[in-house]
């Protein structure tokens, strides 16, 4: 025999049930973490975020699906797995093995080179797991080429391996001589975390100095030369950290570069460089920030460097003074110097929006000299220690999506002969 459900008896049922169903603990859980596993080109940043996957946050076992759900929808995945490991939850991902890549063209404005164009070109798995750029940028008086391979994790999950290959010819219109260089450096870089990056590179290089005008000083008329090419040894150290636990927290950052060039001949040199930075947010929308650049170079079989081996400070990179605006003179000739350092301190505030625009301005301290020459024409140049110093005001903002940087800068302290600069600009549109 049958049973027949009266109306108002299903309807009770079906009430109770429903009610049951809907208090029933769902099972959720909050995870301290949350850890990417899989991602070769894109960001793990960016696929936390995309889905918003977020630590701190209480998860219904559906929500993890969601997210599943959400991240194979982006088309950029072979497969989505979420899945908790102790406090973290992790998302196994499989990229889509496609080669995402783009070209580009832009107009720069620098006050060192002034306004060059541009033409970049970059490919994700050029070849298998090999990440491949170039770029070209080129005026009246620059012209280079720059090409780049790179494949991380190639030896292991800390060891990666690239090859850089950079292509130089300059005829500038405030020296009186030409310059014409070609390098190319394999190197292996090893990342121990994601603060610390070592470098070693083994690779040729092959430079002239020549066109050295009749007039030009004595010096570099010694100094010209024909092709010099040999094999170079390139070591790099670089460190970041801070800012991690709080919006105030110091930033710093620290690259060490030493290169031996010319190894096995009697032009052989040691050049080092120093960069350090550090940023302190203070007072909401304040932050102080310093930068400290140096470098020496020096023969090492007693021979003397040349103009296009020493340092020529100016401009960006020491605003106030014009671009190889300091430094030892020979007539109207910057012979550069051996040695250089450069201190900047600077305060900078967000100032909010002009013009729809959102600004900071900065007040700015700079001081610094580049000195040192091997031969001084028997103490006819002054290759001396001058300090200089300059202060300015700086601006940056952003103009459809292209950011501007301009500084008004007057020296402070300088030397007879040096040439300065009043007014910086630099930005990049592209297209």
């Amino acid at each position: 025999m049958s049973r027949v459900c009266h109306a108002p008896r299903c309807r009770e049922a079906l009430l109770a049930l429903a009610v049951i169903c809907l208090s029933a603990p769902v099972s959720a859980r909050v995870f301290e973490t949350v850890e990417v596993r899989g991602a070769e080109f894109i960001p793990e940043e960016d696929i936390r975020m995309t889905c918003s996957a977020m630590p701190g946050v209480d998860y219904a076992d559906y929500e993890l699906g969601a997210i599943e759900d959400c991240l194979m929808s982006t088309g950029v995945f072979e497969a989505v797995s979420l899945y908790p490991e102790g406090g973290a939850l992790v998302i196994d991902v499989a990229e889509i093995d496609n080669r995402p890549g783009r070209i580009e063209a832009a107009v720069s404005y620098v006050s060192d080179a002034g306004v060059v164009g541009e033409l970049s070109f970059e490919q994700y798995n050029l070849f298998p797991g090999t990440y491949g750029a170039l770029n070209l940028s080129f005026n009246s008086e620059v012209k280079a080429l720059e090409a780049h391979l790179y494949r991380a994790d190639a030896f292991s999950e800390t060891l990666d391996f690239g090859i850089d290959l950079v292509a130089r010819e300059a005829h500038l219109d405030d020296t009186n001589y030409s310059e014409r260089g070609v390098r190319a450096e394999p190197y292996l870089a090893w990342t121990p975390d994601e603060h610390a990056r070592l470098e070693l590179g083994l690779g040729w290089r092959s430079y002239r100095m020549y066109d050295v005008d009749s007039a030009a000083s004595a010096l570099l008329l010694r100094e010209e030369t024909g092709e010099i090419s040999a094999p170079y040894l390139r070591m790099s150290a670089v460190y970041s950290g801070g800012g991690e636990e709080a919006a105030g927290a110091l930033e710093y950052g620290l690259r060490l570069d030493h290169y031996l060039w010319n190894i096995g001949t009697g032009e052989a040199l040691s050049d080092s460089r120093l960069e350090a930075s550090m940023t302190q947010p203070f007072g909401g929308s304040y932050r102080l920030l310093g930068t400290v650049r140096a470098g020496s170079v020096t023969g090492l079989n007693g021979n003397d460097t040349r103009a296009v081996d020493r340092f020529f400070p100016g401009a960006d990179t020491f605003r106030g003074f014009a671009p190889r605006g300091i430094g030892p003179l020979d007539g109207d000739d910057r012979l550069g110097g051996n040695s250089y350092l450069v201190a900047s301190v600077e305060v900078q505030r967000d100032i909010g929006k002009l013009l729809s625009l959102p600004m900071q301005a900065g007040l700015f301290v700079e001081a610094g000299s580049a000195w040192g020459l091997d031969d001084t024409l028997n103490g006819a140049i002054d290759d001396d220690w001058h300090t200089r110093a300059s202060a300015g005001l700086s601006l940056s903002f952003e103009v459809a999506n292209t950011p501007v940087s301009l500084y008004v800068a007057t020296p402070l302290r300088e030397k007879s002969g040096d040439k300065t600069q009043a007014i910086g600009l630099s930005f990049t549109t592209r297209f």
